[in-house]
């Protein structure tokens, strides 16, 4: 491998050689071609010995492309110098080593072509590195999440097949059971849904409809969830009408309320807000409870990424990721504020899409 790479080097110090060989020999061409036929037009009075002073200017000529040649191959490693910087740098990441940067010596690195390369180079690597860091830990907690809830049916069906069980504790298992499933079908739809909409660019089924009312029922929806918890939501909004896609949304407005509740406190405070702007509806779910660490403001939005990392809470990490993707597909945004035991994520979305 090393030898290929010195003779692939090689070869494009002799390309870049005869480039600067070939320019040299033209220049030299053109200089000794105007000289003749400045003597033959008469223009330059060489005198009466003619043959000796072409023989000189071939003599030049022949003298000035050995000498141009000779340091025409040792200049030439100059310029290839960074050039070679660059092959061994992409090299490296191409082999998995995504912690490679690119840095030239003195001579080229203030130069602004090379600030502009280094830049490019050193972003591309910094976002490969991320990338293979979010397919590690993709796979851990994909990993993870299945196995918890099949390692829990597995066990307690192990137990059922014993037959020395009371009612009540085939009953427990039997909702154990029943529980960890639903579990495991709604980790499988999310992951549908998320590779759907993942793999559509544009958004279809767009109609006007009453976003008021679609967030009412969604609360509705969650009435258990928010009831165990003896959370009663507040919901301070008139009534609002949007163009999207209902479907879509809802799925949005159903994850951000159920995040909520699932972090809030016990008895503590779930409100949605709804307000607008000329151009722009922004609808905010908080609640209060226990803060998103700053650096994991932006993480939570990716594919099964956890702020509890012992995946002690309940859920899968999908749910704000395809929020994320419908928001995004709706030419929206949707940011988080956590502070003071208080979180608030806020999406923003065009009246009329386009």
């Amino acid at each position: 491998m090393k030898q290929q790479e010195r003779k692939q080097r090689l070869a494009l110090t002799i390309l870049f050689s005869g480039i600067v060989f070939c320019f040299f020999i033209v220049t030299m061409l053109v200089v000794g071609s105007v000289i003749i036929f400045l003597i033959r037009r008469g223009f330059i009075e060489p005198g009466s010995d003619i043959p000796k002073i072409y023989q000189l200017i071939i003599n030049i000529m022949i003298t000035s492309v050995l000498i141009g040649s000779f340091f025409a191959a040792i200049i030439s490693r100059i310029p290839l110098k960074p050039v070679n910087t660059l092959i061994n740098a992409m090299n490296r990441l191409a082999s998995g080593d995504f912690k490679t940067r690119l840095y030239f010596g003195r001579i080229f690195r203030k130069h602004p072509t090379a600030v502009e390369i280094t830049e490019s180079f050193n972003y591309m690597a910094e976002q490969l590195e991320k990338t293979e860091m979010l397919r590690f830990d993709f796979i851990n907690n994909f990993s993870h999440e299945f196995k918890t809830p099949i390692v829990s049916i597995a066990g307690f069906a192990k137990l059922l097949k014993r037959g020395d069980l009371t009612e009540e504790q085939k009953a427990e298992y039997i909702d154990i059971i029943e529980e960890e499933s639903l579990r495991l079908a709604a980790l499988a739809t999310n992951i549908l849904n998320l590779t759907k909409i993942e793999n559509q660019t544009i958004l279809t089924d767009v109609s006007e409809y009453n976003l008021s009312e679609q967030i009412r029922s969604c609360v509705l929806l969650l009435e258990n969830k928010w009831a165990k918890k003896d959370i009663l939501p507040e919901l301070n909004f008139d009534e609002y009408y949007i163009c999207a896609n209902e479907e879509m949304m809802k799925e949005v407005w159903i994850n951000l309320i159920d995040n909520a509740i699932k972090y809030s406190d016990k008895g503590g405070m779930v409100k949605i807000n709804i307000t607008e702007t000329e151009e722009r509806i922004l609808v905010s779910v908080s609640n209060t409870g226990a803060e998103i660490p700053d650096e994991s403001k932006e993480l939570i939005f990716r594919k099964f990424y956890q702020a509890d990392e012992s995946h002690s809470s309940e859920g899968n990490g999908i749910g704000l990721a395809i929020v994320k993707k419908i928001v995004r597909l709706h030419d929206g945004d949707i940011t988080v504020f956590s502070r003071n035991n208080k979180t608030v994520f806020t999406v923003s979305l065009p009246k009329n899409p386009n």
